[in-house]
């Protein structure tokens, strides 16, 4: 007869994102149904459990961890060691402990469950509960204050859980089991509207209240998980521009939340990836090809629309009680500047902007905006990561402890470094606003405090005159300044674990050149230390330095100067028709005498002045409206671009004559706007497929703001994966600047470890 396997106390150690994901009563249940005796604690490096058992049963329960984890968990690790055996009768949930000198990940905010949707329909306690959660959903990083992640580190602290709350925390077998926001009508936060002197409490009135005010037309300031959202009815054209007047954002697109999938595929092509993206717990706004129905100050001159569910119980609820099937949901804020957070943000700052407030009564800790992404090749690419994915940590292989990178100015967001994980801050924005780099400092300390970061080195853009620059001299005088270009591409070798020499293809608008000139069409050799510049665009000029960024007309004249067009002939072109004239001969005056003057290769510039001749875009509104429009203007299956000749400064001033030709031939904007898009992406593909052959190259990583333009991506990902290219792209950072600081905490390890060999 066989005598039982030789039991012995064992330790085991789990590491990534495994708390407030309802990991422990996962383990107990699992512990439970195998018949182990133990216990599991949560700590602030991540997970722990003692067991008492033999090795093979040991080995079994770590599989069988790996294999049923809950979906929302990422295991990073999971290690075991041989301990002492202890006295433990069944298997138990400890109470956590706090180790100060490591942090482990906390789960980004995550949408309300279908679970606690039927609980809010049959729940007596939780019947149209607005604020309805459980282990699986609800708020995370965006109410908490410090680790481990319970309760009394929550802004849940101040509620006192009745007893029924309190039983569902305390069972390990109930979907609430800690639950760190858990709560119902009786004990949790409630809801509050306000609209003058009036105040209404109730929580059925609220929700009718709230829908026939957006029914009639008025603005609302709601509260969601990160702040603060501007709400009007989605359908009704006097709304959206009276929302736009009040909010002074005249043309920037608007995300517009639908009643469910259905709404969003009568507005909107929506492919099955796409659907699941949106159901997704993260819950993001995804751009989706617009059918046009809905009112073209949406999204004016795009085919595109930001399209989300409802995420927050709130937002069903106040569904349910709308006729209509989509609201316009955009953070609450004047433009460029942060969301705002607290009722008493919204008074000061958007009184005459909201007709009425809907509040609750739990403080928002972290501020959040929406994530915004895009669907390509069947994978989410982020454009801006906020609610849903912050402070998720981007695992790297190789050390980056105490390296802070501070990004760029623009769609500013920073990052730690925390042993070999790299934690993002939430997107921040334009930090030549004041607001905005005040809250980046805000930001910045509530990371120290939360993951116990330490900083021991700097990283930070190469321009002079950024404040994240300036704001890096201010801490340090020892800094890593690391290229732009160089950092996007960083970017992607650090998501795709790439420790090699690879090319690096970096399209944008702005980023500072080791020449002191604006750089923005790269095509470099680089690793992780060092790049060499191989290809780029010739310079054109920005006449008014940066204010052409913003009057890309400027830019055109320059444009039209540089193809030996004549004074009076440029003078009369239409784009200049609402220009004054005096302006006009300045532009022209600096142009001839060489004042004023900036030169940049940036290939956004570019379509800015192809968006301004065409009489697109003559003054900027946002960043990016002139590539944007035009990539909207583009048609399938037309193959015709404009010649060009590849050489380490590929001259533009050719492709612009052409373009300048058409023009004078009335060739139409969509016919222009495809050659235009058909060219870069030959120069591109050709810079790439050079280099290849020259230096026996065959990785390729895309990065920049750029391609986020789908036309391009599209036909570059295409055309370089059939020419022999192994293709990397940005999936967990945007490519635009949001995801430079994890280039620049890749360069800055990377360069550290080398100086230590």
């Amino acid at each position: 007869m066989n005598s039982p396997p030789e039991q012995s106390g064992y330790h085991i150690d789990i590491r990534g994102r495994v708390q407030g994901v309802g990991f422990r009563p996962f383990i107990y249940r699992l512990a439970s149904n195998i018949g182990l005796k133990g216990y599991v604690y949560n700590h602030s490096s991540g997970v722990s459990i003692k067991l008492n058992s033999d090795e093979y049963t040991v080995r079994h329960f770590i599989q069988e961890v790996y294999n049923n984890a809950p979906d929302i968990a990422e295991i990073e690790s999971i290690n075991y060691m041989h301990s002492e055996l202890e006295a433990i009768d069944n298997f138990y949930i400890r109470k956590s402990k706090n180790l100060k000198e490591t942090r482990t990940e906390i789960c980004p905010d995550i949408a309300v469950c279908k679970e606690c949707l039927i609980d809010m329909q049959n729940q007596d306690r939780r019947i149209a509960y607005p604020l309805i959660n459980c282990t699986n959903c609800g708020p995370r990083y965006s109410i908490t204050k410090a680790l481990p992640y319970d309760r009394p580190g929550t802004s849940m602290n101040e509620f006192q859980m009745c007893p029924d709350c309190e039983d569902e925390y305390k069972d390990p077998l109930n979907r609430r089991f800690h639950a760190q926001p858990v709560a119902c009508n009786y004990c949790g936060p409630n809801y509050r509207f306000e609209t003058g002197s009036d105040i209404i409490t109730d929580p059925d009135v609220i929700l009718e209240t709230a829908a026939k005010l957006i029914e009639q037309g008025l603005i609302g300031a709601i509260k969601g998980l990160g702040g603060y959202h501007l709400v009007c009815d989605a359908h009704k054209q006097m709304a959206i521009q009276k929302l736009r007047k009040r909010k002074k954002r005249e043309q920037k697109p608007l995300a517009v939340m639908f009643r469910d999938i259905p709404a969003i595929r009568q507005y909107c092509d929506l492919s099955s990836k796409e659907e699941a993206l949106l159901l997704n717990w993260r819950s993001p706004i995804l751009l989706l090809k617009d059918k046009g129905k809905l009112p073209v100050e949406l999204n004016e001159g795009l085919n595109y629309l930001g399209a989300i569910l409802p995420y927050q119980a709130f937002h069903h609820l106040l569904f349910s009680s709308l006729k209509g099937d989509a609201i316009v949901l955009t953070s609450a804020n004047i433009s460029n500047e942060p969301i705002l957070s607290s009722g008493t943000e919204i008074n000061e700052n958007l009184s005459e902007v909201k007709d009425f407030t809907v509040s609750y009564n739990r403080k928002i800790v972290n501020k959040l905006d929406d994530s915004v992404a895009f669907c390509f090749n069947s994978k989410l690419h982020l454009i801006r990561r906020s609610r849903g994915f912050v402070p998720e940590a981007i695992r790297l292989n190789f050390n980056c402890d105490g390296i802070l990178a501070l990004g760029s100015d623009l769609k500013n967001s920073f990052c730690v470094g925390k042993g070999s994980n790299a934690i993002l801050s939430p997107h921040i924005g334009d930090l030549s606003n004041p607001k905005n780099f005040m809250l980046m400092e805000e930001v910045l300390k509530q990371f120290q405090d939360l993951f116990d970061f330490k900083t021991n080195s700097i990283a930070c853009d190469l321009h002079p005159h950024y404040e994240s620059n300036r704001y890096a001299q201010s801490l340090t005088t020892k800094i890593d300044y690391i290229q732009h270009h160089h950092a996007h591409i960083a970017s992607v070798m650090a998501e795709h674990h790439l420790d090699e020499q690879i090319i690096g293809l970096s399209m944008d608008g702005t980023g500072y050149g080791t020449d002191g000139k604006i750089w923005g069409s790269e095509a470099l050799i680089c690793d992780l230390n060092t790049f060499e510049r191989i290809f780029h665009l010739s310079y054109l000029t920005l006449p008014g330095g940066e204010k052409a960024i913003s009057e890309p007309w400027r830019i055109a004249i320059w444009a039209l100067m540089e193809c030996k067009q004549p004074v009076e002939f440029i003078q009369q072109q239409e784009f200049l028709q609402a220009i004054p004239k005096h302006k006009i001969r300045l532009v022209i005056e600096s142009i001839k005498t060489r004042t004023g003057l900036t030169e940049s290769c940036g290939i956004a510039r570019l379509f800015d002045l192809v968006a301004a001749l065409l009489n697109i875009t003559i003054s900027r509104h946002y960043e990016g409206e002139g590539p944007m429009k035009l990539e909207a203007m583009t048609l399938a299956n037309r193959h015709e671009s404009y010649s060009f000749c590849l050489k380490p400064e590929i001259n533009i001033v050719p492709i612009i004559n052409q373009i300048v030709e058409d023009i004078s031939l009335k060739v139409s904007t969509s016919i222009i706007s495809t050659r235009l898009h058909n060219t870069i992406v030959n120069i591109i593909t050709e810079m790439a497929i050079d280099i290849k052959e020259t230096k026996k190259i065959t990785k390729v990583a895309l990065s920049g703001g750029m391609f986020q333009n789908r036309y391009i991506l599209n036909a570059v990902y295409s055309k370089l994966r059939k020419n022999g290219l192994q293709v990397f792209l940005n999936e967990k950072v945007p490519a635009n600047d949001g995801g430079l600081a994890l280039g620049q905490i890749a360069v800055a390890a990377k360069r550290r470890s080398l100086a230590c060999v």
